[in-house]
C-alpha cells in the first residue's frame, strides 16, 4: 500500500511539472483582442507625428496604455499574405500566400513558379496560394483547443468555405464575408450576403464593433478567457464615409500638405471610433487588467489609387516613407503598432525593436502558456522582452514578395531583410546577365530610401544576401527564376517603380 501511494505521489508530481511546463508559469489566462486595420499606413495615425489632417484620439489613448513600436512591419506589402502570417506564425515564404487572390474561384493551396512572364520581365514570378490550408494549426485553432472562446469579426480574405474562419478555429464569424473589402460601400445599404443594416446609413465599422462588444459581453460571463480577432474593413476601398465626417474634414484640408483627402480622413475617423468602442467596453466590464490588446495594420497606406475629389488626388501619403501598399519600399511594409499587455508593458512606452506580424502568433501562444504546435515551423519570435523594454535576440526579419504588382514605387519579384539599421532588397535576376540586383539602405539616416549603398558596401550587401539565401533554403520557398523568354529590347528600366498610365 505504501509503495502504491508513493507511486501515485510520483505520478502526481510529474503531472504537475508537465502542467507547469505547458503553462510556462502563466497564472491566469488573459483575454486577447487582436485588431488588424486594413491598409492603414505608418503615417496615417497621430502615433508618429506625421499627420496634421487625420485625428486618432482613441489610438493615442491605446498607446498611453501600452507600448508603441516605431519599427513594426507587416509580413507583406499586401493584405492576405500578412493575414495568413498572423494566423500561422509563418512568413509568406512558408505558407505560400503571396498575393490577395483568395476571393477568386481557383483553389491553390501551395505557391508555384509561374510558367511564363512577359518578354519585358527578367524573372518568372511566383503564383500565390489562393486559400489558407485548413490543415495548418492556426492561432484560432490553438486558442480554441486551449479552452478560449473564439470569434472573428470583419474582413477575412483568405478563402470562402470550406476555408472560412469557421474552419480555422473561430466559433463565430461575422459578417462571414470573403471578399477583398466591404463590398460596394461602408455606409448602408450594404452588399453583404449574411448581415443586414439595423438602420439607414449604418456604417459597417460601427456595426462590427457593436457585434464584437455584444459577443464580448456574452462570453465574459462564462468561466473561460476569450480570443477576439477583430479585422477591420477600414480603410480599404471603396472610398466613402459618413457624409457629416467628410464635411467636417473638408474644412481642415491644407493644400500644402500631402494628405489632402477629406474622404480618407473620415474613413480613418470611423476606424478610430471602432477602436474606442472596443476599449470602452473592455474598461466598462472591468477586464482591462486581464486583457491583451494588439493593434496593427496588414500593410502600408494606399498611395496609388486616385480619388474623384480634388480632380484625382491620392488616397493618402506615407511621407517620409517611400512607396506604399504593394511596394517593397518602407511605405508598403512599415505599419503603426501598439501592444497593451498588463503586467508587461509600461504605459506610454515606445520600442525601437524590429518586429513583424508573424511574431504575434508566437508571442500570444507563449504568453498564454500554450505550447507551439509540433511539426509546424514558425518564423515569428516571442517579443515579450521588447514589451518590457528589453532588446530582442534576432538577426533580422524577411519580407518575401516574389510577384509583380505595378503600383507606384513597385519592384520586380523581390525579397528583403531588415537587420539592425539596415535594409537590403534582393531583386531576383534584376541585374545584368541574370544576376540579382541589390538595394541597400541605412534606415537610421535614410528612412526615405533615397541612397542605395549596395555598391559602396559590398561586404555588408554580401552578408545580408547570405541571410536571404539561407532563409530561402531553410523555408523551401518557391524562388523566382530567370525568364527564358526575356527580350532585352523590350525591357525598360525606367518603367520600374512607375505606375502605368490609365490605372486608377
Amino acid at each position: 500500500m505504501r509503495n502504491f501511494l508513493l507511486t501515485l505521489l510520483v505520478i502526481s508530481s510529474f503531472i504537475a511539472i508537465g502542467k507547469g511546463a505547458a503553462n510556462e508559469g502563466a497564472a491566469k489566462p488573459m483575454n486577447v483582442v487582436f485588431i488588424l486595420a486594413d491598409d492603414l499606413g505608418w503615417s496615417d495615425t497621430e502615433l508618429y507625428g506625421k499627420t496634421k489632417l487625420y485625428k486618432t484620439p482613441n489610438i493615442l489613448r491605446l498607446a498611453k496604455l501600452g507600448c508603441t513600436f516605431n519599427r513594426a512591419y507587416s509580413n507583406s506589402p499586401l493584405c492576405s499574405p500578412t493575414r495568413a502570417s498572423f494566423l500561422t506564425g509563418q512568413t509568406p515564404a512558408r505558407h505560400g500566400s503571396t498575393q490577395p487572390r483568395h476571393h477568386t474561384t481557383n483553389v491553390i493551396l501551395k505557391a508555384e513558379l509561374a510558367k511564363r512572364a512577359k518578354p519585358s520581365e527578367k524573372a518568372l514570378p511566383v503564383v500565390s496560394a489562393t486559400r489558407l490550408d485548413t490543415n495548418l494549426p492556426t492561432i484560432g485553432k490553438m486558442m480554441q483547443q486551449a479552452g478560449y472562446a473564439t470569434a472573428h469579426f470583419g474582413k477575412w480574405h483568405l478563402g470562402a468555405e470550406p476555408y472560412s474562419p469557421l474552419q480555422h478555429g473561430f466559433a463565430i464569424d461575422i459578417p462571414h464575408h470573403t471578399g477583398p473589402g466591404p463590398g460596394r460601400t461602408y455606409v448602408a445599404p450594404w452588399t453583404f450576403r449574411h448581415i443586414k443594416e439595423n438602420y439607414p446609413g449604418e456604417h459597417i465599422e460601427d456595426r462590427m464593433s457593436e457585434e464584437a462588444v455584444k459577443w464580448m459581453d456574452k462570453v465574459s460571463g462564462e468561466d473561460k478567457p476569450f480570443f477576439m480577432n477583430y479585422w477591420m474593413f477600414s480603410v480599404h476601398g471603396p472610398w466613402n464615409a459618413k457624409e457629416e465626417l467628410i464635411e467636417k474634414y473638408k474644412e481642415a484640408i491644407d493644400p500644402s500638405n500631402e494628405q489632402i483627402s477629406a474622404t480618407y480622413a473620415a474613413m480613418v475617423h470611423s476606424l478610430d471610433d471602432a477602436v474606442g468602442v472596443l476599449l470602452a467596453a473592455i474598461e466598462r466590464k472591468g477586464i482591462a487588467d486581464n486583457t491583451v490588446i494588439i493593434f496593427t495594420s496588414d500593410n502600408g497606406g494606399n498611395i496609388h489609387t486616385r480619388l474623384p475629389e480634388g480632380g484625382g488626388i491620392p488616397v493618402t501619403s506615407n511621407t517620409p516613407l517611400r512607396g506604399g501598399k504593394a511596394s517593397m519600399r518602407e511605405g508598403g511594409v512599415r505599419v503603426p503598432t501598439i501592444v497593451v499587455w498588463p503586467g508587461l508593458t509600461t504605459p506610454g512606452s515606445r520600442s525601437d525593436e524590429i518586429i513583424q506580424t508573424s511574431d504575434f502568433y508566437t508571442t500570444i501562444l507563449k504568453g498564454q502558456g500554450i505550447a507551439l504546435p509540433g511539426n509546424h515551423p514558425v518564423d515569428g519570435i516571442d517579443i515579450r522582452p521588447a514589451l518590457k523594454g528589453q532588446n530582442l535576440d534576432r538577426d533580422g526579419i524577411f519580407t518575401y514578395f516574389p510577384c509583380i504588382v505595378p503600383v507606384s514605387e513597385w519592384l520586380p519579384p523581390s525579397m528583403s531583410v531588415h537587420s539592425g539599421n539596415y535594409k537590403m532588397v534582393r531583386v531576383f535576376h534584376g541585374g545584368e546577365n541574370g544576376q540579382h540586383d541589390y538595394k541597400l539602405y541605412d534606415l537610421s539616416m535614410d528612412i526615405s530610401e533615397s541612397n542605395n549603398m549596395a555598391a559602396k558596401m559590398p561586404e555588408r550587401t554580401e552578408r545580408l544576401d547570405r541571410m536571404i539565401e539561407e532563409y530561402l533554403k531553410e523555408t523551401g520557398a518557391v524562388i523566382p527564376m530567370p525568364n527564358p523568354n526575356f527580350d532585352p529590347k523590350q525591357f525598360d528600366p525606367a518603367a520600374i517603380g512607375v505606375r502605368p498610365r490609365g490605372k486608377n
